[in-house]
Formats: structure tokens, sequence, C-alpha cells
């Protein structure tokens, strides 16, 4: 049987950060919620990515939720599991937008159709003049490539497999990865009993804060590479760690003592070009997310460098699609922010602007 078909302005693919806040803002702009837009999300419940967060992810621990529009976070606890309170959150944001988001959905392909865009789920074919894409980065965890690596022997897993420490106490686990969730996960470890090997590509930068002008020159630095058509990287990789009394604490201790990258992987551990030698049971690879944009491939927005080029959120290939959430605005606060210029394009393109 041939997928139903409907017709609708505007389709939003992914109900996290940037997706409830371009529903919202599409309503704001006089679209009708169900005929004018549809809001379309692969999970079963709400809460985007925070619903698969590790347990030990407190919210004294995160980068930071930023409030979406119209209806605050508000004081939280900060002992609490991140991946209970933002999904919570999102799920009374839910309720107060008053339309549902339609899961689980997920889209398999968005393609050209003539005045529309053609969104793919398989059961449904929603024909759009225009598509917000706000999927984030969860679904897609990045695994370097080193040589030997498909023959450990050991357990190997990556931040978005992370339940915890508790099976490698007494073990030694090498993490790989520079960001906040390598420190993170190093802390966990640590205090349950295992030992721990701490591997990064660069050398580790430390500020005593991260202020405003330190934010906006990260987000200039992932700015520039979607400027020129490469990846993006991430926002966070460019924001160093920040020395909070916790993560002076592991310094001194000497859990954040670093290694350079190594040169492969052995069966029973990893080996540096000198020679030198690790034993491990496990490899964490806290080594970040790309874009989940596999959907959009037949829109052929690559550029030689790789990378979808942008003018704010409008993908400058095919300027009926926006991308929330991709480079500059894969933050909290930057979803939101992009949330509302892509409605605020969207609206002028149905308006015939």
């Amino acid at each position: 049987m041939s997928p139903a078909l409907a017709t609708v302005d505007a389709v939003v693919v992914g109900a996290g950060q940037g997706g409830l806040a371009a529903a919202f803002f599409l309503e704001r702009a006089g679209l009708e919620p169900g005929r004018g837009f549809v809001v379309l999300d692969a999970d079963a419940e709400p809460g985007g990515a925070w619903r698969h967060r590790w347990p030990g992810l407190t919210m004294a621990r995160v980068n930071g939720v930023h409030d979406l529009p119209g209806f605050p976070l508000g004081d939280v606890d900060p002992a609490a599991p991140a991946r209970e309170v933002v999904p919570a959150y999102f799920a009374e944001y839910e309720r107060r937008l008053g339309h549902p988001v339609r899961r689980p959905v997920r889209v398999l392909a968005v393609r050209s159709a003539g005045p529309r865009l053609l969104v793919d789920t398989g059961a449904t074919r929603f024909a759009a003049r225009a598509v917000v894409n706000a999927t984030g980065t969860w679904t897609k965890p990045f695994w370097p490539h080193y040589p030997g690596r498909e023959g450990f022997r050991g357990r190997q897993l990556h931040t978005a497999d992370w339940a915890g420490p508790a099976e490698f106490a007494g073990r030694h686990v090498v993490v790989v990865g520079g960001g906040v969730s390598a420190v993170q996960h190093l802390a966990e470890l640590a205090a349950a009993g295992a030992a721990t090997t701490w591997v990064t590509r660069r050398e580790p930068v430390f500020h005593e804060q991260f202020d405003v002008d330190a934010r906006r020159a990260a987000v200039a630095v992932v700015a520039e590479r979607v400027a020129a058509g490469e990846p993006p990287g991430s926002v966070v990789s460019a924001t160093g760690l920040v020395l909070t009394p916790e993560v002076a604490a592991l310094r001194e201790s000497g859990v954040l003592k670093r290694h350079p990258a190594f040169a492969r992987v052995l069966p029973d551990g990893v080996a540096w070009a000198d020679g030198s030698v690790q034993q491990a049971d496990a490899i964490l690879w806290a080594t970040g997310f790309r874009p989940a944009v596999h959907h959009l491939r037949p829109l052929r927005l690559r550029e030689p460098g790789g990378g979808i080029l942008v003018e704010g959120t409008r993908a400058v290939r095919e300027p009926r699609l926006h991308l929330v959430g991709y480079g500059p605005s894969a933050s909290t606060v930057g979803a939101s922010r992009a949330a509302r210029e892509a409605v605020r394009d969207v609206a002028a393109l149905l308006a015939g602007r």
C-alpha cells in the first residue's frame, strides 16, 4: 500500500529543545497545529536526548538547560538526575502547547517534490512548503578509527551507552575524549573504585570561569567552520573545561592526568607510538556526536568540505529547509534562538516574501 499523503505548510522534525521552541513560534506566527504544521519525533516519550543521559548526570553537573519560550524551567533540585527533570519539563511544555507531538515517528527521508518538500515517514508522507530540522546529535555517536579497535577483547562503549560505573569497579578503563562528559565519566569511575587512563588528542584547556565572551568565542569557532562548508564540530569541544571545585579536586588527585592519543588498540589494551602500553579491561569513547542529518541526503546538501552550508538557519542549497541545533546553534540557548530565527524566515516564505 502507498503511504498516505498529508499536505501542510511546515514540518518540524524532532521534539527536543529546538523542535519544541519551533512549534511555539510557528503557532505564534499564526500557523494552525495539525493543519498548518506538524511536529514529528522518533522517541516514544517526551524529553529528546535528555531521556537517554546517564543516571549520574545530575542537574548540578549539566552544562545548562535553557528555558523553553513562554514557560521557564524554574528552580530544580541540583541533585536530581537530568534524565528525569528535563523530560518532565518537556512533557509539561508539550501539554501546555495543547497539541500533540506525533510519536514515535521516524523520518526516513526528505526530498524535493516540485514546489514542496516531501517528508517520508514510511506510513505517511508530508508535503510541506518548509521543513525545520531539529534532530540534534545524540543518535549519531562518533566512534573514531584506531588501528586494532575491532580486535579489542574487552568492553567498548560510547558516552551514548554509558549507564554508570558499577560494572567497572576494580577494573582499568581507558577514557578517550577531552570534553565535559569525559571528565564526568572519570569522576564516576574513580568514585566506584576503577582505575583510569585519560586520553585526549589535544592538551586540555582549563578555564577559571566560562563567561559570556568565552562562550561567544566558542560559538564563533563553530560558525566559521559552518560558513566554510566544513563539518561543524561542536560548541562544547570549543569551550574547554571549567575549573570547578570538583574538577580541581580531580586534577589534584591525579585522576585528570592526561595522556596523548595512543597509536593503536591491542587485544588487551592500548599502545603508544613510543612502545609504551597500557593494559585495559574497557575503553570508554567520550568522543562526541555528529549531526543526525542522514535523512536529508536526498537533498544533496553537502559541500566539498563535508558540511552543510547555512545562512542563519537556512540551508543554502535548499532554502525551504532550516537547520536548528546544527553547528553554532547546537546548545540549549542556541537552539531556542535558532528556532525563532527559522520560524521568522518560514513565515516570510509562506507569506510570499
